[in-house]
């Protein structure tokens, strides 16, 4: 079975940092590529970042540079480090598993529980 598991959001404040985990079990990297997508309160998801099945092939769809992705083959883990939070990064966060990288949530083939992050200004 396949599943995602998203952690590692909370409260911070502006300025902060904070590193999500999506912890990815019944597949392989070949398989499906992950994407971290976000939904403010009253908007739409929108697409974050995604990594390719190469750990090197990262994609940001933001117009800023505040966020890294990262990955664990040993745990089968994907990192998105989030730094400089502001306000407006408030949202849920969730991680889904697409067959090829993709800023649009309607690709997203499984989807993970979400978590939520809190920027306080």
């Amino acid at each position: 079975e396949v599943q995602l598991q998203a952690s590692g959001g909370g409260l911070v404040q502006a300025g902060g940092s904070l590193s999500l985990s999506c912890a990815v079990s019944g597949i392989t990297w070949d398989d499906y590529v992950i994407g971290w997508f976000r939904q403010a309160p009253g908007k739409e998801r929108e697409g974050v970042s995604c990594m390719g099945v190469d750990s090197w092939n990262t994609h940001y769809y933001l117009p800023e540079s505040r966020f890294t992705l990262s990955r664990s083959d040993a745990t089968k883990t994907v990192y998105l480090h989030l730094k400089n939070l502001e306000p407006d990064d408030t949202a849920v966060y969730y991680c889904g598993g697409l067959i090829r990288c993709s800023s649009n949530s309607h690709d997203v083939r499984k989807w993970g529980r979400g978590t939520l992050v809190t920027v306080s200004s």
